[in-house]
């Protein structure tokens, strides 16, 4: 069982700071430098109504669909979160892709198969990642999906433009 190690909460202040450095990338042009491990994800702001941006960590990427998983450890919590679940119609910039989507949230069932191909793929990070959210795991993978499911994964789907524009 995943053992709670300190209480993390989403960055603020400076610590917010350096994690939105990768939204400059994306900014100059180089967003492409990550290639498709980060997407520039551009949601509504819930409140506001006005464009926001996350830099986010794919954790699967279907090539054949061209959809983007990604993982919300905070859950709930994040403000991309709240906005993309007030309006699901998202841009994405990942590698030198540009596109329109649609968000899904994934069913439990989905989400723990789509985590356990990125245990899979990378083990490093999975060892890593509970740690930057307060938790200690055993490096087991049924440790790691206990630990997991407390967060979302996403699934971003392209959508045609003047599908896009229906949508809005």
């Amino acid at each position: 069982m995943p053992e709670k190690i300190k209480n993390v909460q989403p960055p603020r202040g400076f610590s917010r700071m350096m994690y939105r450095l990768p939204v400059w990338l994306f900014h100059v042009h180089l967003g492409w430098l990550l290639g498709n491990r980060f997407l520039l994800l551009t949601h509504t702001g819930r409140k506001s109504g006005l464009p926001r941006q996350n830099v986010l960590e794919v954790i699967q990427y279907e090539r054949a669909s061209s959809t983007y998983y990604v993982f919300a450890g905070w859950g709930e919590k994040s403000d991309w979160v709240r906005n993309i679940m007030k309006t699901p119609e998202v841009a994405i910039a990942a590698g030198h892709r540009r596109f329109d989507a649609c968000t899904e949230r994934l069913s439990p069932d989905e989400t723990e198969h789509v985590l356990l191909s990125y245990v899979r793929r990378h083990p490093t990070a999975a060892r890593v990642l509970p740690r930057l959210m307060g938790y200690r795991v055993d490096g087991t993978e049924e440790d790691f999906l206990a630990l997991m499911r407390r967060g979302i994964v996403f699934a971003f789907h392209p959508v045609a433009p003047a599908q896009a524009r229906a949508n809005v």
